[in-house]
């Protein structure tokens, strides 16, 4: 039963916006925490010897990981809690990143960087946005969302030019070290202030006027998860919007977050200035995504959508070339393609929603999700084996260019046909 809030009662300042906050912290340096083995690669090619190619196996598995246990985690959230799930999840990311400063050999690398901190990042993935803003926001969600999904670059604008920075001048190790201190600074603050739902602190969702009752859960998280893929898998919108997001991790975190910067040190750019674009993009994307919020909440997801891929897909196409443009050349496209790199998130949920139920949004975004990391891994490690093979990425960004305007076409058919049966409600 649903319970008439006490409005005489109402703090000045919506709880929300506190967990929004510590959720926005979390993301951010988890953000930073994937973003650092782009200031690593180069490092240990020189120290180890190791091709990109070896070092794209480690890079892949992490990137995978962390797509294929954000479902899980949206399942484990439900039954065990934000704040327990969250503090876990970043003692793990701590304990992983400073264990690869003892490192030697590659499967050390795969071992650490790739299973353990992948796993750990898995929690604290664009799924804990969705379900923080499902959670407590029925209004400003769309914006709210953007705001968390902008959270990634704002890391990367944090931590990138610092890393590499340290990693010139300090070694590699002081970087995984930094990272670690980082992390594990989160845990109290995380334990102190997040709740798992408004009806914990007797409040509704900002926007409501009820307080709706935090349900018992019961059912196993691994079987609900898989129970939401099944569901999944026979709807024709899932496909459409899982292969529209495999081509975005594709042509995001998978090639140009992890391959951009040995690219620039490729045409002789030097690896704190090639740092420096990625942050260009992230102070781009905070902007870019977050105004994709807004836009979310007032205009047709599947046109924002194809405007996004194909406006990315045309950046990607001239990113090769811009490098005889040098670094003028590369602002330019970190201006262009950086108001694009995750914009793509909140009409991606607003849809999943459509397509699922609200109350299941977070749960199927989990899985579509989980097919952007796939395509993140793939890319992360064809491109690192593009450019053994070949001396170059210039293939790895035309392809990833002309992928990006088949996305386009595809989103414009999300929504086309009934949506596939939904899943039964929470147990209450």
């Amino acid at each position: 039963m649903s319970v008439i809030a006490d409005t005489h009662a109402k703090p000045p300042l919506h709880y929300a916006w506190i967990i929004a906050a510590v959720t926005f912290l979390v993301l951010l340096v988890g953000a930073g925490v994937r973003a650092t083995p782009s200031v690593l690669i180069v490092p240990w090619e020189r120290e180890f010897g190791w091709t990109a190619a070896t070092i794209g196996v480690g890079i892949a598995l992490n990137i995978f990981l962390y797509g294929m246990i954000g479902p899980f985690a949206v399942a484990i959230i439900e039954r065990f809690g934000l704040r327990r799930c969250i503090c876990g999840a970043l003692l793990i990311l701590a304990l992983g990143t400073a264990a690869t400063s003892l490192m030697t050999a590659p499967w050390q690398m795969v071992l650490l960087w790739g299973i353990v901190v992948g796993s750990g990042s898995g929690m604290v993935a664009n799924v804990l946005g969705a379900t923080v803003a499902g959670r407590w926001f029925a209004k400003r969600r769309g914006l709210v969302l953007g705001m968390l999904t902008a959270s990634s670059a704002t890391g990367q604008l944090v931590f990138l030019p610092m890393l590499a920075s340290l990693a010139v001048g300090q070694g590699w190790r002081s970087v995984t070290l930094v990272v670690a201190a980082a992390t594990l600074a989160l845990i109290p603050l995380v334990a102190l202030l997040m709740r798992d739902r408004p009806a914990d602190l007797g409040l509704p969702r900002y926007g409501e006027t009820v307080v709706t009752p935090t349900p018992v859960l019961t059912e196993n998280p691994a079987l609900r998860a898989l129970r939401g893929l099944r569901i999944g898998l026979r709807s024709r919108d899932f496909w459409l919007l899982a292969g529209t997001f495999f081509i975005c991790g594709a042509s995001t975190n998978g090639l140009v977050g992890t391959h951009l910067i040995p690219a620039c040190i490729d045409h002789g750019i030097a690896e704190v200035t090639a740092a420096g674009l990625l942050a260009l993009m992230g102070i781009c994307d905070l902007i870019g995504t977050t105004a994709s919020g807004w836009l979310t909440d007032r205009f047709d997801s599947r046109k924002l959508l194809a405007w996004y891929y194909g406006l990315r897909g045309l950046s990607l196409i001239f990113l090769p070339y811009s490098f005889d443009f040098s670094f003028y050349g590369l602002s330019l496209f970190a201006v262009f393609y950086g108001l694009d790199w995750i914009a793509t998130v909140p009409p991606t949920v607003q849809l999943a929603g459509k397509s699922f139920g609200e109350e299941n949004a977070a749960l199927m975004f989990g899985w579509i999700a989980a097919a952007h990391q796939i395509g993140a891994a793939s890319a992360a490690w064809l491109g690192g084996m593009i450019r053994t093979e070949s001396g170059t990425y210039f293939g790895a960004f035309i392809s990833a260019g002309l992928l990006c305007l088949v996305a386009a076409i595809m989103a414009t058919f999300v929504g086309r046909k009934p949506a596939a049966p939904a899943l039964h409600p929470l147990p209450a």
